[in-house]
């Protein structure tokens, strides 16, 4: 049972590879396929606009989903001339997924617990450990390895929070690398995960000092 009657106990699940959605953040979703243009239509059609992303893998050729996802509540939506829906889910709750829901719907739904995450429901984190400057430096040799750029203005006026979780979101880490920034109990942690991603991705995956 869930603590909050807005938080169903069925939820239809998007299993969609390196798409983070963490609590309070906002995720753009460009909808195709006919089963996932189902699946919003049904999901606009309930009070609380829900949907489950969830991170998928592969296991002997078998997709499996990770224990933990996160649930976003569908806020934005158009449609485009040849029939594809633009939507924004923001991020509401992590859940874990139970048992799958069987029936005649092209997408696939499943039972969830809401129970554990109650800080999701909370106010804006704050992480009053954060080095910012340490943080910037190794977020710039990054983004510079991977030829990459990014306005540091609207970076450098974020709160903690809204840093934290749109770098864990934006940031091209692997599956495995992404759940475990979904999974941090705190955003102190997740921002320490993050770090120590960053830093293995500039040491190639290798336990070599990081390059200056």
């Amino acid at each position: 049972m869930s603590r909050n009657p807005e938080l169903p106990e069925v939820l239809p699940v998007f299993p969609l590879p390196r798409a983070l959605l963490l609590p309070r953040a906002r995720l753009p979703l460009h909808i195709f396929e006919p089963r996932y243009l189902a699946m919003v239509e049904d999901v606009m059609k309930t009070s609380h606009r829900l949907l489950g992303m969830i991170q998928p893998s592969e296991h002997e050729g078998k997709e499996r989903l990770s224990a933990i996802g996160c649930a976003g509540k569908l806020t934005q939506f158009s449609e485009t001339e040849d029939g594809r829906y633009m939507i924004t889910i923001t991020g509401v709750s992590r859940y874990r997924i139970g048992g799958e829901i069987e029936g005649f719907h092209p997408y696939r739904k499943f039972k969830v617990d809401w129970h554990g995450f109650d800080q999701d429901h909370g106010t804006t984190e704050k992480d009053p450990k954060l080095d910012r400057k340490f943080f910037f430096d190794l977020l710039s040799k990054y983004l510079k390895r991977r030829g990459l750029s990014t306005d540091w203005e609207s970076l450098r006026d974020a709160d903690d929070e809204l840093l934290i979780n749109a770098l864990s979101m934006m940031l091209d880490f692997e599956i495995e690398e992404k759940q475990a920034l979904l999974e941090a109990p705190s955003l102190v942690t997740r921002r320490e995960t993050l770090v120590t991603l960053i830093e293995y991705n500039l040491r190639g995956g290798s336990s070599e000092e990081i390059l200056q």
